[in-house]
């Protein structure tokens, strides 16, 4: 993590992070499904090695993560996530993300990256499932990603360091961005085609590629796949293909469910996008 200041001096944020894990045990003790999925999200958190318990040796120089769980009904797969708040100040007024820089931009802009997609008639959307716990966090700063939790009110409360890029802190974006970028960098040679599009059509966690034929995207497919593959920690949603008959009727269905899911990134510019969308 890029830091402003040296976070030594951050101050106490235990009683902080324990005031609030009491707090969350009032409604987890009122809702067993909560207390449910809230475990569950936890116990897989440990289970891929993102998390791992601790002892307290260090006394200063750490900080402590209050968490919460923000659930959604309507998803149909993850209804419950835990959101650890980087931004919770202790002691001393000062929280983890404030002493971080964000790194800046390390890809295309989203607007670019869409123009382009609808370039040729087949088209290729993927994923990075779970982007943000596939980078490691340096050992040394895992320290400033603590959190406390145990399983049930009679159980001590336990510690536990955060081992990857938790999504919530400021430099996270840059970190996850840039670290796709170095990947493509380093395998470029033995994969041209997916380091090309991991380095001009990726926009976060999300590939947007089109070709004027089938066996391009198919081979892009592999060749995303086979370059995860020489990570730790591969990634594996590499996962809709979509063809159209026609130019049109692939844009169109296409764009229409790209559009429904960046409005919020690009804004206004999705306006133009629907217009020519239409115009085809």
């Amino acid at each position: 993590m890029p830091f402003k200041k040296d976070p030594n001096c951050l101050g106490q944020s235990k009683d902080i992070a324990l005031k609030k894990l009491n707090s969350l045990w009032n409604r987890l003790k009122r809702e067993p499904n909560y207390l449910k999925l809230y475990r569950d999200f936890l116990k897989e958190y440990k289970e891929l090695g993102h998390m791992q318990e601790v002892d307290e040796k260090e006394k200063s120089g750490m900080y402590f993560i209050p968490h919460l769980g923000v659930y959604r009904s309507d998803k149909k797969t993850s209804k419950l996530r835990v959101v650890f708040n980087a931004s919770s100040a202790n002691t001393n007024g000062y929280s983890l993300n404030p002493l971080q820089y964000n790194g800046g931009v390390a890809q295309n802009d989203i607007f670019s990256i869409m123009v382009r997609f609808r370039k040729h008639i087949f088209a290729f959307i993927a994923d990075v499932q779970k982007m943000y716990r596939m980078i490691w966090i340096n050992p040394d700063q895992r320290k400033l990603q603590r959190i406390l939790w145990r399983e049930n009110m009679d159980e001590p409360i336990k510690t536990f360091e955060l081992s990857t890029v938790t999504y919530v802190t400021t430099s996270a974006p840059f970190l996850v961005t840039r670290t796709l970028k170095q990947l493509a960098l380093d395998e470029a040679e033995n994969f041209p085609l997916g380091s090309s599009v991991v380095m001009s059509d990726m926009y976060i966690d999300d590939v947007h590629w089109c070709a004027k034929i089938k066996d391009e995207v198919e081979k892009l497919a592999y060749q995303l796949n086979e370059e995860a593959e020489r990570t730790e920690r591969p990634h594996r949603r590499l996962s809709k293909v979509m063809y159209g008959s026609t130019y049109a009727d692939n844009q169109a269905d296409v764009m229409g469910e790209c559009l429904s899911s960046i409005k919020h990134v690009v804004g206004v510019r999705s306006v133009f996008l629907e217009k020519r969308l239409h115009a085809v």
